[in-house]
């Protein structure tokens, strides 16, 4: 078919159809007739069939809602349109579905892309993120139409009233006769028989009016990109929903620690596939100690989710009985080795004991921390024995101890905050101490790491930051340590110490009780631990008494007879107190006891 015959099948379809786009007189057909012509010479069916395909690289290249709307508005500019504009359903913005029902009114959408031509830059369509103000002109409205009816809707030729039936506000009509608007078309989104947004074009000065071919041609590829779209819809979905159950297995808050300053943060991936396995806990421990644990999951989305939780819990409850970092990672290797799905995770453990201002650290595979020593330190990295990751098999783990400066800072990360598709592990790490150097103590506290951490599609995997700084204990809190004699002074000694210390801090009403929970503890730690070490007396929130043996067996409350002489302590201090426990250490091990403070 050549093109004289092509220019008159075009023809006598826009007679046919010119109720809808077939205005104007004679002679202005005659004029219409010629420049499809011309058109159809630069613009033929294998080229309109090539354009068509090439869509489908240049749109939809991301899983991105507003970057595929845009791509789609860029596409048709200026190949198909002089300029266009692409509005998306607010329910299809949320991550809902968008409308499956015709006829149940137009649905709330937001202008999210345009794109034009240097010529018709100043058109004023409908701001790009805001809703599209339809509801002044809702009835008259050919995008109304559009939504509502879920049908393409074109003017070839517009007169003045077809501008105030296509423009959102006055203005808007009034810059689109300025410009030289003349033709028009709309066309809804749907994709899976759901409605998800309309595309309108428009064409003005010298180019040809649409015609049906036109039409024909904004409807595939309309069809094409609204599949691209609701992909991205679905794919954003994911992504919150992943996003969302991996903050509600994250602490909601950092305790109250005596000496320690912790700040957290977390930050998602930009890929849906990036989320799921990283996590942080901050843990209140006796005696005023703080342990501090950041891991990650080797894996992403929802089974990565699932194990960081089941592993958090496990890591959660063993430190919270006071168990060493090396132990605990230890037992976290076993618990991780009998999930179902063979999961295999890094993990940081550390304990700072505020006595002696000193970190006890074990690493599973996990990147080195970070100190920085001093308010003004140069930060460098902690050379902590790494052990293999959890869920290997391949115990034990070995801790370190690090006593710290005043005012020093610890900083414990995962691997999204520095890495990179490009850079090796040397690399991402110096740069990583680099951009420490460069930050003040409120901006790491603030979570500035994360900020300065590769963005948008560099930064492929989410992040975790802990910040913990030593300084003085807050108001209210109080720690003292003493070490007690050998022999059989030892109990008389630790009484008075504790009834001189409970009268210094206005709590003598307590001193009766506690004189006798720290006589049963040293006496069980002269009968069973190879004499009492060091006592050590919190007051916080609570008050608290820890005594230290080299022995190595825990206590155990037992059932004492009626004519035992013995036997009893633990029961005492089990009806006495708020709760009690012990844990091992690497020189023996810990007894402590816990009391509320009256109010007042």
């Amino acid at each position: 078919m050549n093109g004289g015959s092509r220019a008159r099948r075009l023809t006598s379809r826009l007679a046919a159809q010119g109720a809808v786009f077939g205005r104007g007189s004679a002679a202005r057909r005659f004029r219409i007739r010629r420049t499809l012509a011309a058109q159809d010479e630069g613009f033929t069916t294998r080229s309109r069939l090539g354009w068509l395909n090439a869509a489908g690289t240049r749109i939809g290249t991301t899983l991105d809602l507003e970057r595929t709307a845009q791509e789609l508005a860029e596409y048709v500019v200026p190949r198909l349109a002089d300029a266009a504009a692409v509005d998306l359903l607010e329910s299809v913005l949320r991550g809902e579905e968008g409308d499956h029902v015709v006829g149940t009114g137009v649905p709330v959408t937001r202008a999210m892309a345009v794109a034009a031509v240097e010529a018709l830059r100043e058109l004023e369509p409908s701001p790009v993120g805001e809703i599209v103000d339809r509801e002044h002109r809702r009835e008259t409205l050919l995008t109304t139409r559009c939504l509502g009816a879920r049908e393409s809707v074109m003017v070839a030729s517009m007169t003045v009233e077809d501008l105030d039936r296509v423009a959102p506000t006055e203005s808007a009509a009034a810059a689109m006769r300025r410009q030289g608007v003349h033709s028009y078309m709309a066309v809804p989104l749907i994709a899976r028989g759901v409605l998800l947004g309309s595309a309108d074009f428009v064409r003005a000065g010298d180019s040809p009016p649409f015609t049906g071919t036109d039409l024909a041609l904004a409807e595939q590829l309309a069809s094409k990109a609204a599949v691209y779209i609701d992909n991205a819809r679905l794919y954003g979905r994911e992504r919150e929903h992943v996003v969302s159950l991996q903050r509600s297995l994250l602490p909601r808050a950092t305790p109250n620690t005596p000496g320690l300053k912790v700040s957290t943060d977390y930050a998602p991936a930009v890929d849906a596939r990036g989320v799921g396995g990283d996590w942080y806990d901050v843990v209140a421990l006796p005696s005023g100690r703080t342990a501090l644990v950041v891991g990650d999951v080797m894996g992403h989305g929802l089974p990565a989710a699932a194990t960081m939780g089941r592993l958090r819990s496990v890591a959660r409850t063993l430190m919270t009985l006071d168990i060493a970092p090396d132990r605990v990672l230890a037992r976290l290797d076993l618990a991780t080795r009998d999930l179902e799905d063979d999961q295999v995770a890094t993990c940081l453990c550390a304990v700072y004991d505020p006595a002696d201002a000193s970190y006890t650290l074990a690493s599973a595979g996990h990147p080195p921390p970070l100190l920085i020593e001093g308010p003004d330190g140069v930060p460098r990295f902690l050379d902590v024995p790494t052990g293999a990751p959890l869920g290997t098999g391949v115990i034990p783990y070995d801790p370190l101890r690090l006593e710290s400066a005043p005012g020093s800072r610890l900083l414990l990360y995962t691997d999204g905050l520095m890495k990179t598709r490009t850079e090796d592990v040397d690399a991402q790490l110096a740069g990583l101490r680099a951009a420490v150097t460069g930050m003040t103590e409120e901006q790491l506290a603030d979570g500035g790491l994360l900020a300065a951490a590769p963005q948008g599609d560099g930064r492929f995997d989410e992040a975790v930051l802990l910040v913990a700084q030593g300084c003085g204990p807050a108001a209210g809190t109080d720690l003292r340590t003493w070490t007690l004699p050998e022999g059989g002074t030892a109990a008389s000694t630790a009484r008075r110490l504790v009834t001189e210390q409970l009268a210094a801090w206005n709590l003598g009403e307590m001193a009766d009780v506690t004189e006798l929970v720290v006589s049963e503890l040293v006496g069980n730690a002269l009968r069973y631990g190879g004499g009492p070490g060091q006592l050590r007396m919190l007051r916080n929130e609570r008050l608290m008494v820890e005594v230290s043996d080299t022995g190595p067996d825990l206590p155990q409350i037992q059932h004492a007879d009626v004519s035992d002489e013995g036997g009893r302590g633990l029961q005492l201090i089990n009806m006495l107190c708020r709760r009690w426990g012990s844990c091992r250490t690497a020189v023996g091990k810990v007894v402590w006891a816990e009391q509320n403070i009256p109010r007042g």
